[in-house]
């Protein structure tokens, strides 16, 4: 890399991209690798503060910053992924539609390992809307050996895909909505809106709902009817305390529901059951769900509509993360909600 005075550039090939930041309105490349400098933009780089600028004469085994991001972020991308252009010698990664964010986090720290490169993501696990930035990577020097940005392809290799986004698909859901209350219409059910746009959300339909009392028979009988009838998945909303007359755990677990857990370490939402009747997951909602914006639902269901299977070891780990404070103005999916 030679260093020479602006004022002698003119014709000279420009190795590195030039920022110009303007305090709260903008910060990006004025002129970028490969501009081919011309007289009139020697007053340009001078008012940025360039006196001199650098030009590279790269040796073998060596690959410019721009290059590196680029190989970097081919290398990282799975499925639902698409690398935005190099800007400033970042390449940002995208997700392409909307899906459940998958992040291999222990090839990540064996990436960031590497001296000289940095690779960051969003949190893994967390419903991502198309044409979200989900991860960012670079190197530190302008010019990094060749050799390092291999052991960055060769640990994505065995990672990959180290940065994906699994679709949603549209899943048929069936609910049964406990509660003597509501079945009988001394309330209005206000639970089932709520559901209805949550999975509508998630690009998912309620195609139908089953009102029962607090009767076990009537709970399994509803269950059973919705699987018959083809619900992919069955949400079973109220009757999830421990009150005597809250059956819906006890209805669960007599329709043949092999109960994953029954409670979860998140709060809002620790009265949570998963289970399952042959490959359909029914899920037992608390009553905060309703009420909260971010609750163990957004936690687990959009793992199960990317088609994962969560394990019981899985929700214990959630302790971690799965306390919310309740924020005045609730930012979730920005905080640190759910996540490790």
């Amino acid at each position: 890399m030679r260093t020479i005075p602006v004022s002698e550039a003119v014709g000279t090939v420009l190795g590195h991209d030039v920022t110009r930041i303007v305090p709260g309105v903008e910060k990006g490349p004025a002129f970028r690798k490969g501009h081919i400098i011309r007289s009139e933009d020697i007053p340009a780089l001078l008012a940025l503060g360039k006196e001199h600028i650098y030009i590279l004469d790269l040796l073998p085994g060596m690959l410019h910053e721009n290059n590196a991001a680029e190989r970097m972020a081919r290398a990282a991308a799975g499925s639902g992924i698409r690398c935005t252009p190099v800007s400033e010698g970042k390449v940002n990664l995208v997700a392409a539609s909307d899906g459940l964010l998958k992040v291999q986090t222990e090839g990540l720290r064996h990436v960031n390992a590497i001296e000289g490169v940095v690779f960051g993501t969003l949190h893994t696990n967390q419903a991502i809307r198309a044409g979200s930035a989900v991860a960012g990577t670079r190197v530190i020097p302008l010019v990094i050996e060749e050799a390092k940005v291999e052991r960055v392809e060769s640990v994505c290799r065995r990672h990959h895909p180290l940065v994906q986004v699994k679709p949603f698909r549209p899943w048929k859901i069936g609910m049964v909505t406990t509660g003597s209350e509501v079945y009988h219409g001394r309330i209005a059910d206000t639970f089932g809106p709520v559901i209805r746009e949550k999975f509508a959300g998630l690009g998912c339909t309620v195609v139908d709902q089953v009102f029962v009392s607090d009767d076990q028979a009537m709970t399994v009988a509803a269950i059973h009817r919705l699987i018959a009838a083809g619900a992919e998945m069955v949400v079973a909303t109220g009757g999830m305390s421990v009150d005597p007359d809250d059956q819906t755990p006890a209805s669960i677990r007599a329709a043949g529901g092999v109960v994953v857990t029954y409670g979860a370490p998140v709060f809002p939402g620790a009265m949570f059951m998963l289970a399952y009747i042959g490959h359909v997951p029914v899920l037992g909602l608390p009553g905060c769900v309703m009420y909260f914006r971010a609750t163990i639902f957004d936690l687990i269901v959009p793992r199960l509509l990317a088609g994962e299977t969560v394990s019981r070891d899985e929700i214990v780990a959630l302790g971690h993360g799965g306390f919310c404070p309740a924020c005045p103005e609730c930012r979730y999916p920005q905080c640190g909600f759910g996540k490790a």
